[in-house]
């Protein structure tokens, strides 16, 4: 597979109402799905937003709903979802949990967010993760982290490491700190050489605004699509050829110095 037609939906998320969310979400699936794609992308929290001192009780027992939801309209419409994430309750913990599921609805790949964000204090409802994302699209592997696990480089270098083309990434990511969710996204994309494509949420809970600006960026940093901060369904199409092409001129991958490096 060269191309890649990724469909980014940047919604708002009603504080809490998981129904309605659900609702707003499939909707937003279809609308997609009907202009021609091959995966969605879904933001973080799409059923709860950061409703934490509820998130015991909102969250999804096994991510059964997610599972259900997704799967169907994954079959149906004959694409990929990658759905942001969803609070995940497994064995009395609640993980922010994204989840793949390929063309015949089958959920493939699960992946939990490893670094928990202490400025909305995740740390004290959440349990993190203990698994890299690397995930497979059409038997093309890509990568996927959550939100705040963008600052952390080790993370994206060891997806590039393992083969990953692209790098996918569901956020909340709020207000004011608008120039480091751009500055951070080309960085991955430039240091590891491979196309990274986001989805944020838009919308204001409380004193805290969530502005968008979802982007898709590629493998020399250059932003292919940057949206604005509201709502909508945004389309990007992706040439993988262009990773192989990167690499090739400029062979970091090859001039690494791992026995010098230091954890």
């Amino acid at each position: 597979m060269d191309r890649l037609r990724v469909s980014i939906i940047q919604m708002d998320i009603q504080f809490g109402e998981v129904s309605a969310n659900r609702e707003r979400a499939e909707k937003l699936i279809r609308q997609a799905a009907s202009a021609g794609t091959d995966l969605v992308l879904l933001p973080e929290l799409w059923t709860t937003a950061y409703d934490l001192e509820r998130i015991d009780q909102l969250s999804d027992s096994n991510g059964q709903q997610t599972i259900e939801q997704m799967a169907r309209l994954a079959k149906e419409l004959n694409i990929h979802i990658l759905a942001g994430s969803v609070a995940d309750k497994r064995n009395g913990q609640v993980y922010n949990t994204t989840y793949l599921f390929n063309r015949q609805g089958e959920p493939v790949t699960s992946y939990s967010k490893l670094h928990l964000f202490r400025l909305m204090d995740e740390e004290k409802y959440l349990q993190a993760g203990s698994g890299a994302g690397q995930i497979e699209v059409d038997g093309m592997t890509c990568g996927t982290m959550i939100c705040y696990d963008l600052r952390f480089p080790e993370l994206s270098r060891q997806l590039a490491l393992s083969g990953a083309k692209v790098l996918f990434i569901p956020a909340e990511w709020p207000h004011p700190r608008l120039h480091h969710w751009r500055t951070l996204q080309m960085a991955r994309a430039i240091e590891n050489q491979m196309y990274v494509i986001s989805c944020n949420r838009v919308g204001k809970v409380g004193e805290t605004e969530f502005f968008g600006h979802s982007m898709a960026v590629d493998p020399w940093g250059e932003i292919l699509l940057e949206a604005d901060d509201r709502e909508g369904i945004h389309h990007v199409e992706i040439d993988l050829s262009l990773v192989d092409e990167v690499r090739k001129r400029i062979p970091i991958f090859e001039d690494r110095r791992p026995d010098v490096y230091k954890s």
